[in-house]
């Protein structure tokens, strides 16, 4: 198909996926379970860093991982006393384990005694201006700033300097960033614009992107993101990620 028969396509399935019904089987649906700005992003960090596996799992985990916070993320974390510690001492979700689960409350606990909002992690002092490629680089790097942080942990930062593709991350900041009225994503970060946003390139959204021939590269790493992501900037350059809906849906509910 030429590419206003492709943009028709997948507008089409953006408006059929991006809705409220998506939200209950995603683990989109962790962060929607809070109201307070700070706590939708501890958990929705949360959420995403977990996104690996059965979207069952990875919502049941990201549930044990919150519970013993009394539904208060941000309060919890600015709070606990070391006998708080003791539910995570046990945790684990694949490789994530209770070395990781105590340093991300350790770094939430430094960095929101500081700032406001998780979205300054990724400003920083960037500007408004900046590649996303430099924004996570720059989250990286502030979140294993502190000291004696566990080298094992960074496996689940991901980071383009790296050559991660970073899926995790891009759909965390997708949740984050976009804004329309559709209830799905957030759009509470205002300082970054969904413009400059990466696609989230996940094992389905990578098999029907190649089949679409949005993605020539062969392997799958940083650069095919960027390149899936500007080959959709052709269909919506202010805000291509929509498309992540489209993608995804293709691929997991009608496998494309």
């Amino acid at each position: 198909m030429n590419q206003q028969q492709l943009k028709s396509f997948l507008d089409a399935k953006v408006a059929e996926y991006n809705q409220p019904g998506f939200i209950p089987n995603d683990p989109v649906s962790i962060p929607h379970e809070y109201s307070k700005k700070q706590d939708i992003e501890i958990a929705g960090f949360i959420a995403a860093v977990f996104a690996w596996g059965q979207r069952k799992t990875i919502i049941n985990k990201s549930h044990e991982f919150l519970s013993p916070m009394d539904h208060s993320p941000h309060d919890f974390v600015l709070h606990y006393s070391e006998g708080d510690l003791k539910p995570f001492m046990d945790f684990k979700h694949r490789t994530f384990n209770s070395t990781d689960a105590l340093y991300f409350l350790h770094f939430f606990r430094w960095f929101y005694q500081k700032h406001d909002s998780l979205e300054e992690g990724f400003i920083g002092g960037l500007g408004q201006n900046a590649s996303m490629e430099s924004r996570l680089t720059h989250f990286f790097e502030l979140f294993f700033s502190l000291p004696d942080h566990p080298l094992r942990t960074y496996k689940h930062i991901p980071n383009p300097a790296r050559k991660s593709a970073c899926k995790r991350i891009n759909m965390f900041l997708r949740w984050m960033v976009r804004q329309d009225d559709k209830g799905v994503d957030f759009g509470i970060w205002k300082r970054i614009s969904p413009s400059s946003l990466v696609c989230p390139c996940d094992l389905h959204v990578d098999r029907v992107a190649r089949k679409l021939k949005l993605i020539k590269r062969k392997q799958t790493d940083w650069q095919t993101a960027i390149e899936l992501t500007e080959n959709l900037k052709k269909l919506d350059p202010l805000d291509p990620v929509k498309y992540d809906f489209a993608l995804f849906g293709l691929g997991v509910e009608e496998k494309f």
